[in-house]
């Protein structure tokens, strides 16, 4: 008995630690990867892929993953203000209480699931990875904006060079129609400075 829950467990724990590929709204592929005391988080070399690096400590490495650790609904892990709440619904029973005793006690369940699914949301593992992604997604953005302008900035250099040689040509063009006519030549205008 022992020696098969000590296999489901580390089954379950290195399923775990491989990492997790999914797709953001954005469409990049994202990869979440658990890098363990001062390990390099790998960059992606795919330029639609983010990758999300979870740093945990050295000693971690070979642990069974924390949430599988203890008893999740030993007293020792129910913080205060659960308690304290479970205090004042001591006497509560009737319609909209989820309790077994009175009329209508069942039909306050549902909403005490999706007010304890809501809390476990705001602070899962989940809401970690999705700030991290975010920061990801700004620092390309952030990258994204200087390459556009480096090249906004070449596109008007090579207009100004275009504009310039374009002037040239016209000028030369007049030249030799003065010069088939007899004629002198059209002293060119000066050219206005560029603009810097």
């Amino acid at each position: 008995m022992k020696t098969g829950t000590l296999a489901a467990l580390l089954l379950i724990g290195t399923a775990i630690a491989a990492p997790a590929t999914a797709q953001d709204s954005a469409g990049d592929k994202v990869v979440q990867r658990i890098v363990y005391g001062n390990e390099a988080c790998e960059p992606s070399t795919n330029p639609n892929e983010i990758v999300v690096c979870m740093r945990m400590d050295e000693q971690e490495r070979y642990r069974i993953p924390e949430k599988l650790r203890s008893d999740p609904n030993s007293i020792a892990n129910t913080s205060w203000t659960e308690r304290v709440r479970s205090m004042e619904t001591v006497g509560n029973f009737g319609t909209d209480s989820c309790s077994p005793v009175g009329a209508g006690g069942f039909t306050g369940c549902t909403q005490s699931l999706v007010q304890a699914a809501r809390a476990e949301k705001r602070t899962g593992e989940e809401a970690v990875a999705g700030r991290l992604i975010e920061e990801e997604r700004q620092r390309r953005l952030s990258n994204i904006d200087s390459d556009a302008a480096a090249v906004e900035a070449r596109e008007e250099e090579i207009s100004v060079e275009l504009e310039q040689r374009r002037a040239e040509r016209e000028a030369a063009a007049a030249a030799m129609q003065a010069q088939a006519s007899g004629e002198p030549a059209p002293r060119p205008e000066p050219e206005a400075p560029s603009p810097e």
